[in-house]
């Protein structure tokens, strides 16, 4: 089936025309959102997200203003980057397996590893309760300061004048 009477069959919603678009499109489909979701699982989802959204919309596609493999992959690329900008991403990125630092507890001859085993953050604990709130935002939780200064909701220059003078108590705590 060719694009063209295909077309038609999608617009009047047809169900044989969506499994013709599948076929056609979701491999290139993939790649693009794939190249720039970076994780097949979320790529997965993604897509499947695109053919509701070309499904859904398809009304709103117009011929005249360009070609139909157009249309789809803007909308897998715009989709694409919803799910990067979006707050449950973000944090499922942050939120890492413990696996993927068994080796700090494993790995008993390096200073660096040590300090984190002991217990770094008996000495964070020490700090101010604005200064722990800060660093465990910045440093335990992987915020960019930008979603600290979000999180605790305080301007942005605050957040980075607090990290500074926190980072210097936590020095004078370590001796550094």
């Amino acid at each position: 089936m060719t694009q063209e009477e295909l077309l038609p069959l999608i617009q009047t919603k047809d169900d044989r025309a969506f499994s013709h678009v599948y076929d056609m499109y979701s491999k290139s489909l993939f790649a693009v959102i794939n190249n720039l979701v970076k994780d097949r699982e979320e790529a997965e989802d993604v897509l499947q997200e695109v053919f509701v959204k070309i499904w859904k919309n398809i009304d709103s596609y117009n011929e005249s203003k360009g070609r139909f493999y157009t249309w789809i992959i803007n909308i897998a690329r715009n989709t694409s980057i919803d799910k990067l900008r979006s707050k449950g991403y973000n944090n499922s990125q942050k939120n890492l397996s413990s696996d993927n630092f068994v080796h700090l507890l494993d790995d008993s001859n390096k200073l660096i590893h040590k300090i984190d085993t002991i217990g770094i953050r008996e000495f964070v604990n020490k700090l101010k309760p604005k200064c722990i709130q800060i660093i465990d935002l910045l440093f335990f939780k992987g915020y960019t300061q930008q979603e600290a200064s979000d999180e605790l909701q305080i301007p942005l220059g605050t957040v980075k004048t607090q990290n500074r003078n926190c980072i210097n108590d936590l020095r004078k705590f370590l001796h550094v």
